[in-house]
């Protein structure tokens, strides 16, 4: 029966009394005991431009829920930007308040017994929390997300926040004038909104149309426009009819619809922050899904949409174009996706793309012709071998060559490698290894915007490979791998490698292997211990104590099963 967690909080017997005493304290009125409790996440915060522009939405949403005949509820959840904390021990914050904002939603929609919530959301984040929290609650929910930015520029050139992460490396090396350098940091972000291209946080936020689980054709709307907060509000409306049917996110979250989201990930050359967030939210809908399934159906479906980091254009170029919506009425027309999954409106994604046009518009060339993709297969191809036996994962578009040998140069963290980098240590047909930042050992997998930025503001993108058993920002591109597992902190493979070793990474193969004989291998390992935590206290070594491999998502929800 709908409502039954309101009816738990507040019935009218005299049991229930204080609670609705104290709800008279916020607003509640005789009326409104009648009316479904629907909470609002809200990440809004002035700390950064992806969730600066949040709080016109809410009021937007929390107007529209009354106006509906819902009691809207609001509380806060917490934000961690990647951009600001890039490079910095910040960012071992990042992965872990993934899970710390999951749990605060689940705190808040349980422990208040909300009938509904809407999660409000911009930075990289706050949206697989938002998917995982619904997800276990089964509580009637949709995603708002913030919009996106508007891209800056400089000297005609259009900008986004991995431009002055690539002018670092390019000024380091030369290549770049002060002048150049200066304008670029002062115009990447003009205004509000998560970052412009096809990142992590667009990536997400666009999957979760496929999903089912937001608007079609909200995701890639710019924050400021008022088209962004009509949004939120016709979001808000739709949830509540949901409570009323009782349509729940198990109802829509399922393996054929995250199939249609991860089909959507590949066709538009999302972030490989997907396969981590994408391996959690299935695991918190308990639905069936591993590190292959993702490779599975790379192979099916194209890259359609020429979009940054390694692509020409932003997320309003690809909305202006049509969008998510087209992207997927051309997958749904060649079997691509699957078109009676339940959607949040309570309609199927089919019956909600029937007024989309079957091909793109002419005269864009945001998104391509079926029959002339950007790549022929999706770019996020799952590698393995004896340096990653679990399994890691490679981005593949944007580069000439997707396959190298050369030797390994060594690192123990991602400063380390940053340093050397801009001290012009590394030279083509190097492979980087860059260790001890996994799930684990960061702990919390930093982000190497820094480093493969910096490789290819000074041209050696396409010339030297690199792994890690950490991440990759969504504005990474070149020829690196991500995400091997097991990692170094647990004994992985990627623990016993030594400067000058034999590295191969061969996308094509789908292989990576570390060109060393199993008997030195053996040698190696007897001789290996684990390295003391980093952390002995507070939330990064509960993290470490708890976290899942990559592999399964790193995950601190069931991972010691």
């Amino acid at each position: 029966m709908p409502y039954n967690r309101r009816s738990q909080l507040i019935t009218q017997g005299v049991a229930r009394s204080p609670n609705r005493a104290m709800l008279r304290a916020v607003g509640f009125g005789d009326a409104d005991f009648e009316k479904p409790i629907v909470g609002v996440a809200n990440g809004h915060s002035t700390m950064n431009p992806c969730n600066a522009g949040i709080q016109p939405l809410v009021d937007r949403a929390i107007a529209a829920l009354k106006q509906a005949g819902a009691m809207p509820q609001m509380f806060g959840i917490p934000t961690v930007t990647d951009g600001i904390g890039m490079g910095t021990e910040g960012m071992k914050y990042s992965l872990v308040s993934r899970e710390v904002i999951a749990d605060a939603i689940e705190v808040a929609v349980n422990g208040q017994r909300m009938d509904g919530v809407l999660v409000a959301g911009g930075c990289d984040k706050n949206m697989p929390a938002a998917m995982m929290a619904m997800a276990r609650m089964n509580v009637p929910g949709i995603f708002v997300y913030a919009g996106t930015i508007k891209p800056g520029h400089w000297k005609g050139e259009a900008l986004t926040i991995v431009s002055p992460f690539e002018a670092v490396g390019a000024f380091m090396a030369g290549k770049m004038s002060k002048e150049d350098y200066d304008g670029i940091e002062r115009h990447a972000c003009p205004g509000v909104g998560a970052c412009g291209g096809m990142y992590t946080a667009n990536t997400m936020s666009s999957s979760f149309e496929a999903l089912g689980m937001s608007l079609l054709g909200s995701s890639q709307l710019a924050s400021p426009d008022p088209e962004k907060a009509d949004s939120a509000a016709q979001s808000a409306t739709v949830l509540v009819e949901a409570v009323k049917a009782d349509l729940k996110p198990r109802d829509i979250i399922t393996r054929k619809s995250i199939e249609n989201a991860v089909s959507l990930v590949m066709a538009t050359g999302g972030s490989t922050n997907a396969v981590l967030h994408y391996l959690a939210i299935a695991s918190a809908a308990g639905v069936e899904w591993t590190i292959d399934d993702f490779e599975r159906i790379r192979k099916r479906v194209p890259v359609l949409c020429d979009l940054k980091p390694s692509g020409r254009y932003v997320a309003v170029d690809f909305h202006a174009a049509g969008g998510v919506p087209q992207v997927l009425r051309m997958l749904l027309d060649r079997g691509l996706v699957h078109g009676e999954c339940m959607t949040i409106t309570g309609r199927t994604l089919a019956d909600e793309l029937a007024a989309v046009p079957r091909e793109p518009r002419a005269g864009q060339d945001v998104i391509r012709p079926f029959e002339q993709p950007m790549y022929a297969q999706g770019h996020l191809a799952i590698l393995r071998g004896n340096l990653a036996p679990e399994g890691c994962v490679a981005k593949i578009t944007g580069i000439k060559h997707l396959a190298i040998t050369g030797p390994a140069r060594v690192f123990d963290s991602e400063p380390q490698c940053l340093e050397a980098i801009l001290a012009g240590k590394i030279r083509a047909g190097d492979v980087i290894v860059i260790r001890y930042e996994g799930p684990k050992g960061g702990p919390g997998m930093q982000e190497m915007l820094a480093p493969t930025s910096a490789l290819i503001g000074q041209g050696l993108g396409d010339s030297v490979g690199l792994l890690t058993d950490g991440r990759f920002s969504g504005g990474t591109w070149g020829l690196v791998v991500g995400h091997v597992a097991p990692e170094a902190q647990v004994g992985g493979t990627i623990a016993l490698i030594e400067e000058g070793d034999s590295i191969t990474i061969d996308a094509k193969r789908l292989a990576i292997e570390l060109n060393v004989d199993e008997k030195t291998l053996a040698a190696r390992r007897a001789r290996w211990h684990p390295p003391a935590p980093r952390y002995r206290q507070g939330v990064l070594a509960k993290y470490t104590r708890l976290v899942s491999t990559a592999s399964k998502g790193a995950i601190t929800d069931g991972a010691q099963e």
